[in-house]
């Protein structure tokens, strides 16, 4: 035989964790269950049975402002009979501590008039959750904000390295293109027995020579032009055949990628080319590039290896710093007498 609801009510009541609360029409304490007793520090229901709800659970407000009664949303149900919520509320323990909560209150109807049965629970653990899914979510956008200007301001680098490029080979190169033709033209309309103005021109001309193959190095190293022209593996391999140390390169992609990927692609290699040349002792370089998802390049040498992960030299922060300015990783393998590997994966967009 079953047992009717209102027999077990109070042992449901009992076992929850949940608060129950219910008040008369003058706002006292008629009733709470277990866990409104402990929610509160009181050692037993008979220490708030009797009690006024509103100055027991929040007499002042926590910074100790007055808090009265009359303000009081959670006594409102009695007069209006329509439920009520809140999450912006600070109960105070019997310590004097105070603690948020969020709340219900309904109506309901006793003997002697409509009281209100409220239910809340501590809003602590939740309210710190919150807190740290905003934080984490400023963390992800300061951090993406930073990453985007990042790669702004390495967008206007490379396109300050494209301009400087031009203009030296459009400017400053083209001139002395045109000063060392006028000296051998005039080196050769002099006559025989000029002898020492021959041997003054022909001094300019290896100077200006020198010039011209000087300032083609440092356009060069400004931004490469057969980048833009032919892309990344062509100047990669132009990049490698002027290489201090032997190199050889590997791979090759069937279309080409977006101008800001390659050059960072570039000038990630050359970086890293740098480094193994200045540091590794090695004997042989070999790149590789290679297009799946994303841009794979590899700088790997056979030099004595030993790079700190952490060692923080500019070399290494350049590489990392540029690579995740594009949502890249640089990962750098190099055990000890093993020779120094450094792979970088860099996404490309569609």
């Amino acid at each position: 035989m079953q047992l009717p609801i209102r027999s077990v009510l109070p042992a449901i009541l009992d076992s929850v964790s949940q608060v129950v609360w219910v008040v008369d029409h003058r706002g006292d304490i008629v009733y709470t269950n277990p866990a409104g007793v402990a929610a509160l520090g009181y050692d037993d229901v008979e220490d708030l049975v009797g009690l006024p709800s509103h100055e027991t659970l929040h007499p002042c407000r926590p910074d100790g402002s007055p808090f009265p009664v009359s303000e009081c949303r959670m006594l409102q149900p009695a007069v209006t009979g329509v439920p009520a919520h809140g999450s912006d509320e600070w109960f105070r323990r019997r310590d004097g501590s105070f603690f948020p909560v969020s709340w219900w209150a309904a109506p309901i109807d006793l003997p002697e008039g409509r009281g209100v049965v409220y239910s809340f629970f501590d809003a602590t653990e939740s309210r710190e959750l919150e807190r740290a899914r905003r934080e984490r979510d400023t963390a992800r956008i300061r951090a993406d904000e930073s990453r985007a200007a990042q790669r702004r301001i390495m967008q206007s680098i490379e396109s300050v390295r494209r301009q400087t490029a031009r203009d030296l080979h459009d400017g400053a190169q083209q001139r002395l293109v045109s000063l060392l033709i006028g000296l051998r033209l005039t080196r050769d309309i002099l006559p025989e027995s000029a002898s020492g103005a021959a041997a003054l021109l022909d001094q300019s001309i290896a100077d200006a020579q020198t010039a011209i193959d000087e300032l083609r190095e440092l356009a060069y190293g400004v931004y490469p032009s057969v980048l833009q022209a032919k892309g990344l593996v062509t100047a990669v391999e132009s990049l490698a055949e002027r290489c201090a140390v032997p190199t050889s390169v590997v791979g090759e992609y069937p279309r080409r990628l977006p101008a800001e990927v390659e050059s960072n692609a570039y000038f990630v290699i050359a970086e890293a080319l740098t480094n193994a040349v200045k540091h590794a002792h090695a004997s042989h370089i070999r790149i590789t590039i290679e297009l799946k998802e994303a841009l794979l390049i590899e700088v790997a040498d056979d030099g004595i290896g030993g790079v700190a992960h952490d060692a923080g030299s500019g070399g290494l922060i350049g590489l990392e710093d540029r690579v995740s300015a594009f949502d890249g990783v640089v990962v750098i393998d190099s055990p000890p007498g093993q020779g120094t590997t450094v792979r970088a994966e860099i996404p490309v967009p569609e």
